[in-house]
């Protein structure tokens, strides 16, 4: 028998395997071939995600005992802003539909679309489009805010709040669904305390099928890296023996909730950083020295598509180093050293760049 014939690319031959794993072992080779493609342009199954409903519903993942929980009448609105580069239409129609359908009308102000810089044809015409429509039914509902070069993520969310006019700002990746009940947990704890920091509770959409995994409720920290890890909750939340309490947390995955001024008092996100990673970690620092606190908040649960693989550069890790180093030479005094550790650099170096 003749070897099989390998793929002209190795690459390809592996993402071939991961993609169709779970999912698409009935497509035709062709539709195969175009959603391969399609996978390793956005990092996920765009091609799938394209032919599922824009308002298909989510289990609701919420522990027990947040059906029950009642909120003050009087909330503050919500700006929602979406980040995205090249990201596939249909995800971020999704992204904005759930927010649309499961936040109440009366709590979201706006939503704000920054698209940083694609070169996907489908974001300009399409999505223009779709803005435009929705415009029509409810004037200056959602707001688009296109960069003329790529400013990376963390200046992509300052450009998002800088846009916003509702009390509060939710900056979130533009491939999310919203469960039932976010938003008023979040609000209640911002409108109790302006000067806290909020996380839903994440749970993941796979990137080949699109099904939901439920992750578990977990506070968010990082290793000495700076690099973001789900943790444990701490001690003192399992004491309470009561699943809707918020946990303390010492940083941020990266989507967040805030009250919009306090975000300027305590100098937004470090708009030195380069692209992404390590703001979300800076941010966290930052508010707990400031006087404020970060919390994750099990009875808001939000699911986000973990890629296979990211769209911005790709050597994201040198500039996830360097904000790292960044972060540790503003704040970590003499801590900084396990820092330089982690990325195996020694601290002679000079950083004036940093």
């Amino acid at each position: 028998e003749a070897p099989p014939k390998l793929e002209e690319n190795p690459a390809e031959a592996f993402t071939d395997s991961s993609l169709f794993a779970h999912w698409g072992q009935d497509l035709s080779p062709e539709n195969r071939r175009i959603a391969l493609k399609q996978f390793q342009y956005y990092g996920y199954n765009a091609y799938l995600s394209d032919r599922l409903p824009l308002d298909r519903p989510l289990p609701d993942l919420r522990p027990n005992g947040c059906r029950n929980l009642t909120f003050p009448e009087r909330l503050p609105e919500v700006s929602i802003v979406f980040i995205f580069v090249n990201e596939a239409l249909s995800v971020i129609l999704r992204s904005i539909h759930s927010a649309i359908d499961r936040t109440p009308a009366h709590l979201l102000k706006e939503i704000i679309l920054v698209d940083d810089n694609s070169n996907n044809e489908e974001l300009k015409e399409k999505l223009k489009k779709y803005v435009d429509e929705a415009n029509a039914r409810k004037p200056g509902f959602i707001k688009v805010v296109r960069h003329s070069k790529q400013e990376g993520l963390i200046r992509s969310r300052v450009s998002g709040w800088r846009v916003a006019t509702a009390p509060v700002v939710a900056l979130f990746d533009a491939h999310v669904e919203f469960n039932v009940g976010w938003a008023e947990p979040v609000l209640t704890r911002i409108k109790e305390n302006r000067k806290r920091v909020i996380s839903p509770s994440f749970d993941n959409i796979k990137y080949d099928n699109f099904e939901i995994e439920e992750y578990p409720l977990s506070a968010q920290g990082f290793d000495w890296e700076l690099w973001c890890r789900y943790l444990n909750p701490p001690k003192s939340w399992w004491k309470l023996e009561n699943t809707t309490a918020p946990i303390r947390s010492p940083a941020l995955i990266g989507c967040f909730i805030v009250d919009r001024e306090y975000f300027q008092e305590i100098g937004l996100l470090d708009e030195g950083m380069e692209v992404y990673g390590g703001e979300n970690v800076e941010l966290g620092i930052r508010v707990w020295q400031c006087g404020g606190s970060v919390e994750v908040l099990p009875c808001s649960r939000i699911a986000h598509i973990e890629r296979a693989h990211k769209p911005y550069t790709e050597d994201l890790t040198a500039h996830v180093r360097r904000n790292a180093l960044r972060v540790a030479e503003v704040w970590m005094d003499e801590f900084k050293s396990h820092v330089y550790m982690a990325w195996n650099i020694p601290q002679e170096v000079s950083h004036k760049d940093l």
